[in-house]
């Protein structure tokens, strides 16, 4: 079911980020023998590289209705109605009320974790460190088929008809990225694009779309001469008919990254946080869902520490490593680059990203 107006939207979205600092009345006053690189909300005391469930009981929560989002790599409202015969499952399967809620950025999804008002939700790639490290997300599963967990490729693509043959030739040009704590749209060029002649910040200044379809559409329209985007979505977009793929040309194709991560909050009460995973992996996608995800049918196990580790060493190696420092900087860059497309958008259709 579609969440209804008995949430208010500004209330659920519009989150300080001093509630970074504010929430340290948590775990950080408890005796933590290990917490790495979590937020001191939390403790890491079997050193999984996730926050733990609270040790005292009293803290577990147990809400009467489950909310949940999903990562706003696209347009969020697209995934309204495709998850639909999910969440449906959910709330019969768990037994609560279920209602999905679109988030409009990565900070805002995370926020809402680390504030109480997502019970559990759809991490892209990127953000999925933040989220657990400054949210207390648990992630727990990826979508797959079969026994295999599926992943994408960071791809820069160009129109097709440019002349645009390779990274280098692309200095000095008008690139897009999507949005600060993006991992392909990103963080991943800035680590990967240099040792094949393209520097970001150097031999170009990184324009953030706001999101890979914002991105796609924009080399389509000649707003952007190449954009950095996510494989998943770059195909969904040609599978949908919202762009034709012979109107593009994929100048490189990195190795494969893991795809959206599913994660709970740490501190739900463990026996309603197992429930939560077994209706996860009891569900089988739809056919309107098969063919939105690329063929993926079904959600898979994963844990953070093993199939995020490529993730953490991008993140480390780009200076954005997963801490309170960098979420406070990406999440004011990613408000920054938001204000100015808000303005662009005011002033009128003429006027370019």
């Amino acid at each position: 079911m579609i969440f209804k107006s008995t949430f208010s939207y500004s209330r659920f979205f519009i989150l300080p980020t001093a509630l970074l600092a504010a929430s340290s009345f948590s775990l950080a006053q408890d005796a933590c023998p290990q917490r790495g690189q979590l937020d001191t909300a939390y403790c890491d005391a079997n050193n999984d590289l996730v926050a733990d469930s609270p040790t005292n009981k009293s803290k577990h929560r147990d809400p009467s209705t489950l909310v949940w989002a999903y990562t706003p790599v696209e347009d969020p409202a697209v995934y309204a109605n495709i998850f639909k015969p999910f969440t449906d499952h959910l709330e019969k399967c768990v037994g609560k009320k279920t209602v999905y809620y679109p988030v409009q950025s990565n900070a805002a999804e995370i926020e809402a974790m680390r504030s109480g008002r997502l019970h559990f939700a759809g991490f892209s790639t990127g953000p999925t460190g933040f989220a657990v490290n400054m949210a207390g997300a648990v992630p727990f599963a990826a979508k797959g088929v079969g026994t295999e967990v599926r992943g994408y490729n960071l791809l820069a693509i160009v129109k097709s008809g440019s002349s645009f043959q390779k990274l280098g030739d692309l200095k000095g040009k008008k690139v897009a990225h999507t949005s600060p704590s993006s991992n392909s749209g990103n963080l991943a060029p800035r680590v990967l694009f240099p040792s094949l002649g393209l520097t970001p910040d150097n031999d170009y200044k990184p324009m953030m779309s706001g999101g890979h379809d914002k991105s796609i559409l924009g080399v389509a329209s000649g707003d952007y001469e190449m954009a950095a985007v996510a494989s998943d979505v770059f195909d969904r977009m040609i599978t949908r008919g919202t762009v034709k793929k012979e109107d593009f040309r994929i100048i490189y194709r990195s190795a494969t990254f893991p795809t959206s991560s599913f994660a709970y909050a740490h501190d739900l009460k463990p026996e309603l946080a197992t429930k939560l995973q077994q209706c996860f992996f009891s569900f089988r996608f739809t056919e309107t869902m098969q063919k939105e995800f690329n063929g993926d049918d079904r959600f898979l196990p994963i844990t953070y520490a093993k199939d995020w580790a490529v993730v953490r060493d991008v993140a480390e190696k780009s200076g954005t490593p997963y801490n309170k420092a960098a979420y406070e900087a990406e999440s004011k860059r990613e408000a920054e680059a938001a204000a100015k497309r808000a303005a662009a958008a005011a002033a009128g259709p003429d006027k370019k990203p």
